[in-house]
């Protein structure tokens, strides 16, 4: 008998349930266009190694928030560019495959942000001084699955409450700043103003994520995390994990 992981379980329920509603295979039309088409995403080399030693790991449930996420530019030809060192047929995929790669890429990203852990925290300093949060008038404290801040409410929109969270405790999952649909709502808006409105490269020098910064020792953990990409991206052989900024 073939053992199964718990993750495995979880991401075949998750499937089960994108299919549920209409039916992968039946069901009219009509229900099938109306809604989204979505597909799990594989799981990174610290999502399978966690699951092995029974750790908190992605939660499969987490790919279809990211998923529901994106807006329709992220799924154009407008990114193909951008995403073709680690998806090179991205730009003839369906969409659903599409929808997948984005999920794959953000856990990805939180695997090299925090490890997968949604109660993550870092404080901040520079040059010595402590750096101050615009909205806490305190010192800045990246926070949750993709490492994010309270400024980011007021910069990109995210769903984070400063008034409710700094009443609980430091690592308290109630906080809005660590609910993973939250960090991962903000991290979409967040990489689509760098790559969608600034029109800037997805490995820039300017990133928001030191991950995403080329030429360095961060970008080097997230790039180890893309090597197990959905297979529909690959051609004929793995992304490549080295990569050069070009802004």
């Amino acid at each position: 008998m073939v053992a199964i992981s718990k993750s495995t379980m979880a991401r075949l329920a998750f499937y089960a349930a994108l299919c549920a509603p209409a039916g992968c295979h039946g069901g009219s039309d009509q229900q099938r266009s109306a809604q989204l088409e979505m597909k799990p995403a594989p799981e990174t080399p610290i999502a399978e190694k966690k699951d092995e030693l029974g750790k908190q790991s992605w939660d499969p449930a987490w790919d279809g928030i990211v998923e529901k996420a994106l807006p329709p530019e992220m799924l154009s030809a407008d990114v193909a560019r951008d995403v073709k060192p680690f998806c090179p047929r991205f730009i003839g995929m369906g969409e659903a495959d599409k929808r997948a790669f984005w999920a794959y890429f953000f856990q990805a990203l939180a695997g090299a942000e925090t490890g997968l852990t949604p109660t993550q925290d870092v404080h901040h300093t520079a040059t010595g001084a402590r750096v101050k949060d615009d909205v806490t008038k305190r010192a800045v404290r990246s926070e949750g699955l993709l490492q994010l801040t309270f400024m980011d409410a007021e910069r990109y929109g995210c769903d984070f409450d400063w008034d409710k969270d700094k009443k609980l405790a430091e690592k308290d999952p109630a906080k809005t700043i660590l609910q993973p649909a939250n960090s991962l709502k903000c991290g979409v808006k967040i990489l689509f103003d760098q790559i969608i409105t600034q029109r800037k490269p997805l490995l820039s020098r300017s990133s928001y994520w030191s991950t995403l910064r080329p030429e360095g020792a961060s970008y080097r953990v997230f790039a180890k995390q893309m090597t197990n990409v959905p297979a529909v991206c690959r051609v004929d052989s793995a992304p490549a994990v080295t990569a050069t900024a070009r802004r």
